[in-house]
């Protein structure tokens, strides 16, 4: 856990500055720069939102596959060859499909003018998200997860935020800020590829002789079947939004859905730097360590998750009153989104744990019917309560998707993640969420943004660490002390 702890922390400290300079744009400055014409807000979302779609499709499972493999691979360059090809015939396959059947596609997404004259940057942004992601497993491969997050979370929000800035005071046009926009994602990968190639990580054979295509091929099968489900169901709320509403609701639902998935960030952390850990731990058989990564990302993640959960909810009303009045109505959004990322992260890194054992082709089974569920439950609650009914149909997706993952676990493994310190920290959250809503306040909002969150700090952190619920985190808590107490 050494490991995960130290690379756990710098990629949190990413994760944590990005969500912040995320929150400066996607609740201050995307909300006025876009007031009068939210579906410019929305157009942007849902570019991105295809393109990250589609990139699934594209690595068929590549990035995955190459973090499963590289322990056990002797000849890397031949596995860094067949990771390149792969992702490369995909793109073209789509590419052309898209452009055989134009037409068709534009009538089955109900696409708007707006999406129609810029449907070329899905293509773009499809081909820099895909080798991103390739060389995002290069580098974790080698154990620098740091690298990727912080060119991902950080990196690109800051440049987000100095166009947003420039296009906000007019100094472009929209289209000009899009071209921008999508010029950050291909810097991004730039950066990361010229920094595995002067670490000497990127190793290319033209040989393909020693590759076990047989297990490896089936391997990529099923995680690209269940990644591309995965990625349907985070984001299949949205793509319907834009099909069955408009682009500006799609945009109030965007800012909303922004606030409640903050929770996920620890867990993105602690998984990034597992995958490797866990792949590793499978190839040596390593039960122990497994289940130890197990128990420690749960209870890890839902005591962090809890507190960010806490400073959310506890300031909802008054990040409502902050922002501009027509996206005011995603209140909800922001609750089903946050609790079902709270079960989300509790649960642990069940999904790392599955797809690098000898049961990855449970994901496959789990994650199609869950697309079908997310796909039914979207289409019957969005009519019905707009974009509370996406939120209402992914909080169930999630749900559903971890509660079979749990199943699995329990039943192939004999292991679970939740103890006693679970239901310790839940009573923990909701007696001081009870009790801070009596709290006094200054009565200037952004005041008392900054005095509720100190509230949940002050009465929380003292009770983690007394009640030793997280052996890590109360190592942080002694290091900080100790430095600069």
């Amino acid at each position: 856990m050494g490991v995960i702890v130290n690379q756990g922390i710098k990629n949190s400290v990413s994760f944590y500055l990005g969500m912040a300079i995320g929150a400066i744009n996607t609740i201050l400055i995307y909300p006025n720069v876009f007031n009068n014409q939210p579906e410019h807000w929305g157009l942007l979302t849902i570019i991105v939102a295809y393109a990250t779609v589609l990139s699934t499709f594209s690595t068929l499972g590549i990035p995955q596959t190459f973090i499963r493999f590289f322990p056990s691979v002797k000849q890397k360059g031949e596995l860094f060859l067949f990771s390149l090809i792969v992702p490369l015939i995909g793109f073209l396959v789509l590419c052309i499909s898209f452009f055989l059947f134009k037409e068709e596609f534009f009538l089955l997404l109900n696409a708007g003018p707006d999406l129609i004259n810029n449907y070329l940057y899905i293509f773009i942004l499809l081909f820099f998200i895909s080798f991103y992601n390739i060389l995002n497993s290069v580098s974790r491969s080698y154990l620098d997860s740091t690298t990727p997050i912080f060119l991902n979370e950080v990196f690109l929000k800051l440049y987000s935020l100095v166009i947003l800035v420039i296009h906000g005071l007019k100094i472009i046009d929209f289209t000009t800020f899009l071209k921008l926009y999508i010029l950050g994602f291909i810097i991004k990968f730039l950066f990361l590829f010229i920094i595995q190639f002067f670490k000497g990580n990127l190793l290319f054979s033209f040989s393909l002789k020693s590759l076990n295509f047989k297990e490896m091929i089936k391997y990529s099968s099923y995680v690209f079947v269940g990644g591309a489900s995965v990625m349907l169901v985070t984001r299949l709320d949205m793509l319907m939004i834009g099909a069955m509403l408009d682009l500006k609701q799609l945009a109030y639902y965007t800012l909303a859905f922004y606030i409640g998935s903050a929770i996920k960030v620890p867990g993105k952390a602690i998984v990034s730097i597992s995958m490797p850990l866990l792949s590793k731990a499978w190839e040596n058989q390593d039960f122990k360590q497994i289940n130890e990564i197990y128990k420690k990302s749960s209870i890890n993640q839902f005591i962090i998750g809890g507190i960010i959960f806490l400073c959310i909810w506890i300031n909802i009303d008054i990040i409502f009153n902050i922002i501009p009045e027509k996206f005011s109505g995603g209140r909800w959004v922001v609750f089903y989104i946050a609790l079902a990322q709270i079960f989300n992260i509790a649960s642990g890194v069940n999904g790392a744990i599955i797809v690098n054992s000898k049961y990855y082709r449970f994901e496959l089974y789990t994650n199609v019917l869950l697309v079908v569920i997310t796909l039914l439950t979207n289409y019957f609650l969005i009519p019905v309560f707009g974009i509370n009914g996406a939120a209402m149909a992914t909080a169930i997706s999630v749900f559903l998707f971890n509660f079979i993952r749990l199943v699995i676990i329990k039943i192939k493994m004999g292991i679970q993640p939740f103890s006693i310190k679970t239901l310790y920290t839940f009573v923990i959250l909701i007696l001081t969420f009870k009790v801070i809503i009596y709290f006094p306040l200054s009565g200037n909002e952004y005041v008392d943004v900054v005095i509720n969150i100190l509230y949940v700090l002050i009465i929380l952190i003292p009770i983690i660490y007394f009640l030793r619920l997280s052996e890590d985190i109360n190592k942080i808590i002694k290091s900080f002390c100790s430095r600069y107490l």
